[in-house]
């Protein structure tokens, strides 16, 4: 009989503990769902439920994302996607695939969570609003897929309270007439033009960590900043590599959150919009964001964190944080110099 490392151990009572909570939502729902009949299932103790989750939200929360996860692995891209041709189709799409999807308010019942959703929240409606700018619409799409999302989570919040209304179908065409609300002018923020230039250095970037090929922009933002990740976008030259590392100082708690909805907007890409009008914009967490914090200078990382750099051939050649940073960093001169080149 082979006998299991401390870490083998470790996982096999946290997977059984996954598969007990599943089972458990499944049958009671978040809201009458217990831990002591989710260890009960287990065969665990409640101490060993607690050893591995920090309460019943990061439970239920990570359930939902390995869900997430699963699916996006396993389902490619579909190929009504591939025929999507407009703003209006995408639009059209988005709705349809997210109807009905959203968290039920009673599983973020505090501040710092409540706040982490809406930013990713943020950080979903920029990645969906470029993939409208790249389908034509004109001007700043973020406001558009933002106010989608809107519409799409109160009509599932009225959905749960009111079955049967709104009508699905209305909802849908109702974010497809989105394409055509005005363009969006809230880009760039006035604050943008005050900030400090960020600091030229030359030091080294670690081979395999993003970008490819050694030349971008790695942006670090705490799960309560994640608005500022446009900044690095817009204002990287175009066909830059800009990387998002996205950290928290809860990983416990808030991780299984960013996972599940970086999950969701990767299956929402997949399904809706053709590959050519996918923003070319990486987005990571977990432990390689964590690498990328530390080879970006940070020793400690939390929700408001915010720093960046730019790299040019594999080597930090402009470093910057706090408000602004991503603007900083990827606004950075790194033309060569004289001395640079030997001249």
């Amino acid at each position: 009989m082979v006998r299991l490392t401390r870490a083998q151990t470790q996982e096999r009572t946290r997977s059984g503990v996954l598969a007990a909570a599943r089972a458990e939502f499944a049958a009671h729902g978040y809201r009458d769902a217990r831990i002591d009949g989710i260890a009960e299932r287990a065969g665990a103790s409640r101490g060993a439920v607690y050893s591995n989750f920090p309460g019943k939200r990061a439970l239920y929360l990570s359930v939902l994302a390995a869900d997430a996860e699963a699916a996006e692995a396993g389902e490619p891209a579909t190929a009504a996607a591939a025929d999507v041709s407009s703003a209006r189709e995408a639009l059209a799409a988005i709705a349809r695939v997210r109807l009905g999807t959203d968290l039920a308010a009673e599983v973020l019942d505090d501040d710092a969570s409540r706040e982490a959703y809406a930013q990713l929240l943020t950080l979903e409606s920029l990645v969906l609003g470029l993939a409208l700018e790249r389908l034509g619409r004109p001007g700043r799409g973020v406001r558009a897929a933002a106010t989608a999302l809107t519409l799409l989570a109160g009509a599932h919040r009225l959905g749960a309270t009111a079955p049967g209304f709104p009508d699905p179908f209305d909802v849908v065409a109702a974010c497809e007439l989105l394409a055509d609300l005005p363009p969006d002018h809230g880009w760039p923020p006035p604050y943008l033009g005050h900030v400090s230039p960020a600091a030229v250095v030359d030091e080294p970037w670690p081979p395999g960590l993003p970008p490819a090929a050694g030349d971008g922009v790695v942006h670090v933002l705490g799960l309560h900043r994640l608005e500022a990740a446009e900044e690095s976008v817009r204002t990287a030259p175009a066909g830059a590599d800009v990387t998002i590392g996205i950290v928290t100082g809860d990983p416990d708690d808030l991780l299984p959150l960013a996972r599940l909805v970086l999950a969701r907007l990767r299956g929402t890409l997949a399904r809706t919009v053709p590959a050519p009008a996918r923003p070319p914009l990486r987005l990571l967490l977990g432990p390689t964001a964590d690498e990328l914090a530390a080879a970006a200078g940070l020793t400690v990382v939390d929700d408001d964190t915010e720093a960046a750099v730019r790299i040019t051939g594999g080597r930090i050649v402009a470093r910057a944080s706090g408000r602004g940073a991503g603007h900083a960093a990827a606004a950075a001169d790194v033309t060569p110099r004289v001395s640079d080149i030997g001249m």
